[in-house]
């Protein structure tokens, strides 16, 4: 064999090994998700947004929750066996309020018992999502957060902030509209996130636990740790399977490989 042809196979097995190690990644994922299954007897549901990479430019994009990942979740959803328990592996930094409406619904609905695992953090609308669950499995170090809705950029309690501290004619008219949505967005998430937990606690409880996470309390980053979440109320455990974070593992950032949505 001459030097070319010891080159051309190089560069071929240089071009066939990320496919390679992609096929690789892909069946361990396969094998720990039908582990899991197996041994708690349940559908288990992925929701993981990491940073993206787009293969051409190099480009860096964050994902968030979006159209398409409500969509796919709640075929998922659908297609399950209404009383099969759903696991359900959460890790996101939040994304459009609707799509996590939609999701948090869908598994509102579902009878079989919904579990919600967090191993690192699910905020906005993660922890929206999260309170659908009928217990909510964190780590240690796992953090939840505020729901306040955000609107045109800013938080939609900083907006009636604003309303509260100045006279209405120094106020310009585009912040007036903003302020009438924000009212609107916060009245909107607050009975969302009540109408999730009405089933499961008091409506005194539900109601408090709505206005805290609603009423922009907190900035809209704000971690909530395991421990305050039991404090407020939330159906909180810490027992996290050992394969929910091997799991992890194989939805490593290094590489910045692309968020999943998977079931």
């Amino acid at each position: 064999m001459d030097s070319w042809n010891i080159l051309l196979a190089v560069l071929v097995l240089l071009a066939l090994q990320p496919a390679f190690a992609r096929w690789v990644v892909s069946r361990q994922r396969r094998q720990t998700i039908e582990r899991i299954e197996r041994a708690r007897r349940s559908r288990l549901m992925l929701l993981i947004h990491r940073q993206e990479t787009v293969s051409i430019l190099g480009i860096p994009v964050m994902r968030f929750i979006d159209m398409n990942d409500a969509e796919a979740i709640v075929r998922a959803i659908e297609l399950t066996p209404p009383e099969t328990p759903i696991d359900f592996v959460l890790h996101t930094p939040g994304g459009l309020m609707l799509a996590s409406v939609q999701i948090a619904r869908a598994l509102k609905r579902h009878l079989g018992k919904v579990t919600v695992f967090v191993p690192h953090y699910a905020l906005s609308g993660g922890t929206l999502i999260a309170l659908a669950a009928d217990e909510i499995v964190l780590t240690p170090n796992a953090l939840l957060g505020a729901v306040d809705p955000q609107v045109n950029g800013a938080p939609a309690s900083s907006l009636l902030k604003v309303l509260a501290d100045k006279p209405v004619a120094d106020i310009e008219d585009d912040t007036l509209i903003l302020a009438d949505i924000a009212r609107k967005a916060v009245a909107e998430v607050a009975a969302e996130v009540r109408a999730l937990l009405l089933e499961t606690m008091a409506p005194e409880k539900a109601e408090q636990i709505a206005h805290t996470l609603s009423e922009g309390r907190w900035t809209h980053d704000y971690g909530m740790s395991a421990d305050e979440a039991k404090l407020l109320g939330l159906p909180v455990s810490a027992e996290m399977p050992r394969d929910i974070l091997v799991l992890m593992d194989l939805y490593a950032q290094p590489p910045r490989r692309p968020g999943a949505v998977s079931t």
